[in-house]
Formats: structure tokens, C-alpha cells, sequence
């Protein structure tokens, strides 16, 4: 069986992808000396949000991930973030490779909602290994699992994060509405002339506030 082992080395953002995506960059060694012919790797990758520290006003923003404050101490669990496969060629020794893993700015989803809430610092990710492994043989090649327990952490810098939805993304963020409500708010906007959506949001935003 091969002795595999998998490190994550660098994570940037990737620039001339079609959609936001992150370049993860591998590295794995195979330690049994044997000769590598294919890897079929798949990666699932999670959140770890107990591994750092956040401010009151990233606390505040999370709220509806995790709950009050007090609570998380029994809240504050992994999420999930994605689940992306690659192919790996052949080598002997160590190599390196990139694993595409695409981002959404979605923030009805969770790991859209955590990245965007938080100002700075980093993001703890787990990266958890499986797929098959096609080794030479005396006679031909053989086929093995990826062992279960291989995995990896990385700790990607929120600077990253906010490099790709910027590039994307310039200055803006996204928000999913039902079709009734855009409609509503189509209506608002159009009454009062206003020319954007933008605008549309802060008179809503302001309206809210003189009433409150």
C-alpha cells in the first residue's frame, strides 16, 4: 500500500478562472519509495471556527450561524465548505499539485456568510483526503484507497478571501431574494425614481430607521 502523505502549502486566488475560485497548492509524498502512476483524489475541506478569535464585530455578524454569544461554546462547530477531486499524475518521492476549489459569495450559504463576516486575520480550514491511488507492480499496477485519516490544515489568510471577491466582485456583495420581494422592491425603486438598486436598499435602510 502507498505511504501517502498530503501537505497544503500556499492558497491564492486565481485571477483568469470563469468563476470566483481558489488555487490550493499540494504537496504529497509517498514515502514507501514505490512508484506512483495516477492519484484519483478527492478532498472534502471544512471550516474549523473554534480555531480562532473574533472580534465583537465579526461576533456580531455571526450570530445567525452560531447564535448568542454564550452559546457558542456549543455552537461553534465545522462547516462544511466544499468537496472538489482532482487528478493527480504520476511520481516517484514528493510532488506538487493544484486543487481548484470554487468559492461562492452566496451568503444565504454558511461559508459564504462566515467568510464575509469576518474583518481580518485568518480562516482555519481542514482538509480531509480519500480517492484511489494506482501504484506500478511486478506485474502491471495495483489499485489501493487513499487511507482515511489523511488530512491537512491551512490557515488562509481572510486577505486572500477578500483579494478574489474583489477582483470579482468589485466593491459589491450579493444578496438572494424571492421573486415576490424583488418585485416589491422593483416597485419601491421605480416609484421613487431611484436609479439603482443600491440606492433603492439605503432609502429602504433609512425609511426603517426614522421609523424605529
Amino acid at each position: 500500500m502507498a505511504d501517502l502523505d498530503f501537505t497544503c502549502v500556499d492558497v491564492r486566488a486565481d485571477r483568469f478562472a470563469a468563476s470566483p475560485t481558489l488555487q490550493c497548492r499540494l504537496r504529497l509524498t509517498e514515502a514507501s519509495g514505490g512508484v506512483v502512476q495516477a492519484i484519483a483524489l478527492h478532498c472534502q475541506i471544512r471550516i474549523e471556527p473554534q480555531r480562532r478569535r473574533y472580534t465583537p464585530e465579526e461576533a456580531a455578524l455571526l450570530g445567525d450561524l452560531f447564535g448568542d454569544l454564550s452559546r457558542w461554546g456549543a455552537t461553534l462547530k465545522p462547516l462544511q465548505f466544499a468537496n472538489v477531486s482532482i487528478m493527480v499524475p504520476g511520481f516517484t518521492g514528493t510532488t506538487e499539485a493544484d486543487l481548484p476549489v470554487p468559492v461562492t459569495y452566496d451568503l444565504e450559504v454558511a461559508a459564504g456568510k462566515y467568510f464575509a463576516a469576518l474583518d481580518d486575520g485568518e480562516i482555519p480550514l481542514l482538509m480531509l483526503f480519500s480517492g484511489t491511488v494506482f501504484t506500478k507492480a511486478p506485474a502491471g499496477f495495483s489499485v489501493d484507497r487513499v487511507p482515511w485519516d489523511r488530512e491537512a490544515r491551512y490557515r488562509l489568510p481572510v486577505a486572500v478571501w477578500r483579494e478574489l471577491m474583489d477582483h470579482y466582485f468589485p466593491g459589491e456583495g450579493w444578496v438572494r431574494l424571492s421573486r415576490d420581494t424583488l418585485r416589491a422592491l422593483n416597485r419601491f425603486k421605480s416609484t421613487r425614481a431611484l436609479a439603482t438598486w443600491d440606492e433603492a436598499m439605503r432609502a429602504l435602510l433609512a425609511q426603517a430607521e426614522e421609523t424605529a
